[in-house]
């Protein structure tokens, strides 16, 4: 059945009409405008189909038609060194290793697309993720608009902020600065300047990079405080040694003081216990002298 099929179409292909270089090449509008004009002189009328039928024969059965459409084995040899210079050319051009992160646009880590004949970038997302800066109260805070990768020269640096909030939706900053310099300096942190900070680089009017940065505040009141706890609770132990957990062993609740303080206290004490017995030794002497006097005394001497 299969090959019975195939018989038929390869007749059909051989006694069928082929299109003609005419009709490749030319519209067929083309040829109507070129024929409307057509007129058969012996019966005076317009006719069309004469008028195709004639340049079918001139362009299809022409001899100098026919020579003139020949291409000669010269354009082909042609054709094939262009293509091998092509070929010699693209393989001297550096090889792409792939796309890395971070984020951000990079023209560098782009792609050459031999289909579309464009670069595809890296298609790294513009917002990188939220940096977390923690500064006391009056203190100085710093954040830099860098990126790990190589910027253009005609950079313009926009600063945003978002108070009191830790986001990346862009509707809510406010821009606060912009120009050339990626330095974002808070010479003496207050807690208004809570919240967060987007910097983002422009190359002509394209986006390069979105970075964040939340800050946070602490109180001075508080961080005083905080210390001063801290401090007062290291004092009150042995040694700066914080207490064990509940439940443990009963006899490491209070931890025995160190070799150094164990001397002293015991040297303070054996002085204290001989200043004592001195004291009372020579407290006793002027009694006994004051019994022999008298004893002599009554002696008569």
């Amino acid at each position: 059945m299969c090959t019975s099929a195939l018989w038929l179409v390869c007749v059909s292909l051989l006694f069928s009409t082929s299109l003609s270089c005419y009709q490749c090449f030319v519209d067929v509008q083309d040829s109507l405008r070129l024929c409307w004009g057509h007129v058969l002189t012996e019966y005076n009328v317009r006719n069309i189909d004469t008028c195709f039928k004639k340049l079918d024969r001139i362009f299809n059965y022409h001899e100098g038609v026919i020579e003139a459409g020949r291409v000669d084995t010269v354009y082909e040899e042609r054709l094939q060194t262009a293509a091998d210079n092509f070929i010699a050319a693209a393989f001297k051009l550096p090889r792409v290793s792939g796309c890395f992160p971070p984020c951000g646009f990079q023209s560098a880590g782009a792609v050459y697309n031999c289909i579309t004949c464009q670069y595809d970038s890296c298609q790294f997302p513009l917002d990188c993720p939220v940096k977390e800066i923690k500064v006391t109260e009056n203190s100085r805070s710093q954040m830099w608009c860098d990126v790990p990768f190589h910027l253009p020269t005609d950079i313009e640096v926009i600063w945003r902020f978002a108070e009191e909030v830790k986001t990346q939706q862009v509707d809510q900053f406010k821009e606060v600065t912009a120009g050339v310099d990626p330095l974002y300096s808070i010479p003496s942190a207050r807690l208004q300047h809570q919240g967060t900070y987007q910097c983002e680089i422009y190359s002509g009017q394209r986006s390069i990079v979105r970075l964040y940065y939340y800050l946070t505040v602490t109180p001075q009141v508080v961080a005083g405080h905080t210390e001063l706890q801290e401090i007062f609770d290291l004092s009150l132990l042995p040694g700066g040694r914080l207490l064990p957990a509940l439940g443990g062993p009963p006899h490491s609740l209070l931890p025995l003081p160190s070799p150094p303080l164990l001397i002293a206290c015991l040297t303070a004490l054996l002085l204290l216990l001989f200043l004592s017995l001195g004291t009372l030794y020579w407290s006793s002497i002027p009694e006994q002298t004051s019994y022999a006097e008298q004893a002599d005394e009554d002696l008569g001497f």
